[in-house]
């Protein structure tokens, strides 16, 4: 009988591990080093093992355990083939069949803000709702689609690049990309910042900012809700270029929420607030009671996205 499942989620530094109920009860979660050298070559090997030791460990058979879902920082098309992965030195390879030689359990993998995306919508800040947009702000600028309950992986693997639509044509810095005017490079952690130098730079308003050492997406966001005038005035354009770029998407994807999500989504409904401000000023009308609300699950998302694509296999 079917009891449990695993969720995984790569990252840069360490890959998270989580253990599920079927019924999304996290009955246990671990982390343990992404070794990225080599190729990234050991990565799927050491989850594998430590998979198996947990197994072990709590005394549960192959039988029992439904598969395994794994989020990976980089396009991953529906079948489970990597179109390269950066950040972990992986080419193109099926990371699916892989894991699922080394394990002999079914594997479902999927990018990892799709993931983080579908966990929400399972046990977080989407649940109740089957058509979701999941926005990451974090260093970067990430989305997750779900549409009907399913992961909208797209031929490439590249469903939900938000942070890549270009919204400014005047831009002259390059985004990590290679682009340039990028979402990311406004409504990110540190797109906010540069905003927030520019502004310091190259005007004499006064502000607290200019008191800080070390200016942060926090330090901003918390200096907007003080009433600090330029703090202020970069939360608005930060919410003007992301609620208009989500405008942007609702004519494509019509969901029924947008789950606002990553270290900068900690500053609270300022964010939620401000974006849906000028997200309403933008939309197509039939659009324009989409609800926006706050990721809930932090950085256990992934592990819990991965178990619910798993438990969708046979569904």
């Amino acid at each position: 009988m079917v009891k449990y499942v695993f969720g995984v989620d790569i990252g840069g530094t360490t890959v998270k591990i989580g253990l599920f109920s079927i019924d999304g009860e996290l009955l246990y979660k671990s982390e343990i080093p992404t070794r990225t050298n080599e190729g990234g070559k050991y990565i799927l090997s050491d989850i594998a093992e430590f998979i198996k030791d947990v197994m072990a460990e709590k005394l549960i058979d192959k039988e029992s355990v439904a598969g395994i879902g794994m989020g990976v920082p980089g396009p991953v098309k529906e079948d489970g083939t990597v179109l390269r992965c950066v950040n972990l030195g992986w080419g193109i390879f099926n990371v699916a069949e892989e894991l699922e030689k080394l394990t002999a359990l079914k594997v479902k993998a999927g990018n990892d803000a799709n993931m983080a995306a579908l966990g929400e919508m399972w046990q977080g800040g989407g649940k109740g709702y089957k058509d979701i947009i999941m926005v990451t702000l974090g260093t970067g600028v990430g989305g997750g689609i779900i549409i009907g309950g399913k992961m909208l992986a797209g031929f490439n693997g590249a469903g939900g690049e938000i942070g890549h639509l270009q919204v400014n044509d005047s831009e002259t810095d390059e985004c990590g990309c290679g682009r340039k005017g990028c979402l990311e490079q406004y409504t990110s952690a540190t797109g906010i910042v540069r905003l927030a130098n520019n502004a310091l730079n190259n005007t004499d308003k006064p502000s607290s900012l200019r008191n800080v050492q070390y200016i942060s997406a926090k330090e901003i966001f918390d200096a907007a809700k003080n009433g600090d005038e330029l703090a202020v005035s970069l939360v608005e354009e930060h919410g003007k270029y992301l609620g208009k770029a989500l405008a942007q998407i609702s004519c494509v994807v019509d969901p029924e929420v947008f789950v606002i999500g990553g270290g900068v989504s900690k500053a609270g409904d300022i964010i939620t607030k401000t974006v849906e401000k000028y997200y309403v000023d933008s939309v197509f009308h039939a659009c324009r009671k989409t609800k926006f609300t706050l990721a809930t699950l932090g950085n256990d998302a992934g592990i819990y996205g991965g178990a619910c694509a798993v438990l969708g296999i046979d569904e």
